[in-house]
């Protein structure tokens, strides 16, 4: 087709010719044996865009040679849902294999769209191949992923983009009457962020916007045709990372009115509002934190209102929320302490538990003194009792430093009274 994306043009119909994730279709991997085999559950992709998803959910259907059907949690509703299964109890007689259902951005199902696919999948009148970039356990109802394999998907490495490069340079359509030349591939690489989609794209924008018969593909020819291009590069999200990094490093500096520019931006690029949300509720944790704890519950609150309400009003919650946390005051003392705790394992190991701080649930651990001497801190004037909590290699390790905030100057000065030179 000569108006067919080149992303589509040169998608891959076998294993042999996918370029990324050997550790699911190399020759060896157990995913690509089970489906040369004719073995073939179904099946959960969770990756980032543009690495292969919706690539080797067709190639599992062109190998097994199963009829297959295709709906995009976007557009489709539980009505689209049922008329595939009634299509496939139809096709459900002699030896034919049942055929499989690919959804994708499975994540935007709802609950309700989600449990009209469980009996279908349970009796194997279809099998299942969902695709997502959100973490399945969050986003796809347990009863349904617990009958899914999930294989997680990576970026494309640079040697993968290297492949997809040649192969989009080498295609007749694209390149008619052209003299392509690279010489400089870091742009490509940066501004594609292992995504080959993302990377035909580009290609596609540089090649079909140069007047000129030789064209030679340098890192400055890339970022100017991008930049002349960016209302067609942004649509659908193609600059997915750096807006939301944008977004984030905003709220981080106390910016609000950046703030809100990057989430508008992403708004209009279709972002999934679940996606920011989430990403407000860590930085309420992260970034805010112990200065004003009040931003965790309002981040958590945008994120269960947005789920009730919808676009286009969740618009509204969504910015009150980003407003809010990058005006607070902000601290990262919370994210700083569990860090350093978490390295102090990973280096040295877990010690010992204090004897009087054990559980003592049998008479033989009390006679070995498992809780003994343990001073119950609610028997005590403040509800506080000084006595040691740290294993005893770690007395005196300090991973919770209070930050300079007012809430924490409070915390601070409480930790004084109670513990004196320890804090």
């Amino acid at each position: 087709m000569p108006n067919q994306p080149l992303a589509e043009r040169l998608r891959p119909i076998d294993f042999d010719s996918y370029v990324g994730q050997p550790h699911l279709v190399g020759k060896d991997a157990a995913l690509r044996k089970m489906i040369e085999k004719g073995n073939i559950p179904s099946i959960v992709f969770w990756g980032p865009p543009g690495v292969g998803k919706t690539t080797l959910a067709r190639i599992i259907a062109n190998i097994s040679e199963r009829p297959f059907y295709t709906l995009s949690a976007i557009n489709s509703g539980v009505k689209d849902i049922r008329e595939v299964i009634e299509k496939a109890k139809k096709q459900q007689f002699f030896s034919n294999p049942n055929p499989i259902l690919f959804i994708d951005e499975i994540h935007r199902f709802s609950k309700s769209q989600q449990d009209s696919l469980l009996g279908a999948v349970e009796d194997g009148t279809i099998t299942l191949i969902g695709a997502t970039t959100e973490n399945p356990s969050f986003e796809v109802i347990t009863p349904l992923l617990s009958r899914c394999q999930v294989y997680v998907l990576h970026e494309l490495s640079t040697n993968d983009l290297d492949i997809l490069i040649e192969k989009a340079i080498s295609e007749k359509q694209l390149t008619k009457d052209k003299d392509i030349k690279i010489s400089e591939r870091t742009a490509l690489y940066r501004f594609s962020g292992g995504d080959a989609r993302k990377l035909y794209n580009i290609l596609e924008i540089i090649i079909h916007s140069s007047e000129s018969g030789v064209i030679e593909i340098s890192d400055k020819l890339v970022t100017e045709k991008l930049q002349e291009n960016i209302a067609l590069y942004d649509k659908g999200g193609e600059q997915h990372y750096d807006v939301i990094s944008a977004f984030i490093k905003s709220v981080r500096g106390s910016d609000p009115n950046a703030a809100v520019y990057w989430l508008a931006r992403m708004l209009e690029g279709g972002e999934d509002p679940k996606f920011i949300a989430r990403r407000l509720v860590i930085l309420a944790a992260e970034d805010i934190g112990l200065a004003n704890p009040n931003a965790l519950l309002m981040a958590n609150a945008c994120f269960d209102a947005i789920h009730k309400i919808g676009m286009p009003e969740a618009r509204i919650i969504l910015s009150e929320c980003t407003i809010f946390l990058a005006s607070s005051a902000k601290s990262n003392s919370a994210y700083i302490a569990i860090n350093m705790a978490i390295d102090e394992i990973r280096e040295n190991g877990g010690g010992s538990v204090p004897l009087h701080l054990r559980n003592a649930p049998t008479k033989l651990m009390k006679d070995l003194n498992y809780g003994k001497d343990y001073n119950y801190s609610h028997d005590n004037p403040g509800n506080f009792s000084k006595q040691e909590y740290m294993p005893e290699n770690l007395i005196g390790k300090v991973f919770y430093t209070p930050g300079d905030s007012k809430r924490e100057n409070e915390i601070e000065q409480r930790l004084k009274n109670w513990w004196g030179d320890k804090y």
